[in-house]
């Protein structure tokens, strides 16, 4: 049985070297579970931004069976205005502290800043997820390349605070591919493994939802070959308007649903809010195909 939903996506037994680890994508995808440690993202703003409540859900989001937890202190919903790095650090870093105490897994930092990355390395997080792609902050590249730590390369249009002004493009497939070429190029000549890193179309992120179905239908032309792609649809609001759910939280099964099709179709990391169902469905996909 083949599925030609979207373009094909082939792992070929990929692993993402991450520090002195790596992540097995060749068999069965990951889940990133996202933890927002902030009073204003667009879907839990405030749930979670106190430490023992952020701890709480961190730690059922590992038992439902996410591989990273990726923890956030600024929101980067449309609209949002940036913070000071010192209170981003606040946020976030007794976090990463307390949660790398007593859980040896994964742990994600998500901020364009340097200064947030390089506390959230020495606190013991493991990748460094960026939506600017490494371009926001000129020391970024520094913290990543002498840490050895995994990258996540996000593609975004603009910034938070304007990048759904009208966003255009003559080929987003292409232009997205070619900014990931770019930064293969540059980031690698800066002292970062190739193997390293990996990749986000950033769907949401200064786009349409046009453009949003034109990268999720075309997924397999996106990464450069040999590089992990990662998935995060996860409640964005092209979901409400596609199915009429409002509500952030509302948007779970479609959302899931996405998860699956991808998977069907080669994607092996996704970032995501509800863990349980994602991952579920991610095993059901792959005892459904032949990988």
């Amino acid at each position: 049985m083949t599925y030609q939903i979207l373009s094909r996506y082939d792992p070929n037994a990929m692993i993402w070297k991450i520090l002195d680890r790596q992540l097995d994508l060749s068999l069965q995808a990951h889940v990133m579970g996202i933890l927002n440690v902030t009073p204003d993202s667009f879907s839990d703003g405030g749930r979670f931004d106190g430490q023992e409540a952020a701890l709480s859900h961190a730690r059922s989001m590992i038992d439902e069976g996410a591989s990273i937890i990726d923890i956030g202190g600024e929101s980067t919903r449309p609209g949002a205005l940036p913070i000071l790095a010192g209170e981003e650090i606040e946020r976030t870093i007794p976090v990463i502290h307390a949660l790398r105490r007593e859980w040896g897994g994964m742990i994600s930092i998500d901020t364009t800043k340097a200064v947030v990355a390089e506390a959230a390395l020495q606190a013991g997080a493991d990748i460094v997820n960026d939506v600017s792609g490494l371009t926001a902050d000129p020391e970024m590249i520094r913290v990543c390349a002498d840490s050895d730590c995994g990258v996540i390369v996000m593609h975004m249009l603009g910034t938070p605070a304007d990048m759904q002004n009208s966003p255009r493009y003559e080929d987003v497939v292409g232009e997205v591919s070619a900014f990931f070429r770019e930064r293969v190029s540059t980031l690698s000549k800066a002292g970062i493994a190739a193997e390293r890193l990996c990749f986000d179309p950033g769907i949401g992120f200064g786009k349409t939802q046009e453009h949003n179905l034109a990268l999720l239908r075309n997924l397999g032309n996106l990464a450069p070959t040999g590089f992990p792609l990662l998935l995060g649809v996860s409640r964005k609001s092209f979901i409400g308007k596609i199915t009429g759910a409002e509500l952030p939280a509302n948007r779970d099964h479609p959302s899931i649903a996405m998860t699956s099709i991808a998977r069907m179709n080669g994607i092996m990391l996704h970032r995501v809010h509800e863990v349980r169902g994602n991952v579920a469905a991610l095993r059901m996909a792959e005892a459904l195909i032949s990988v």
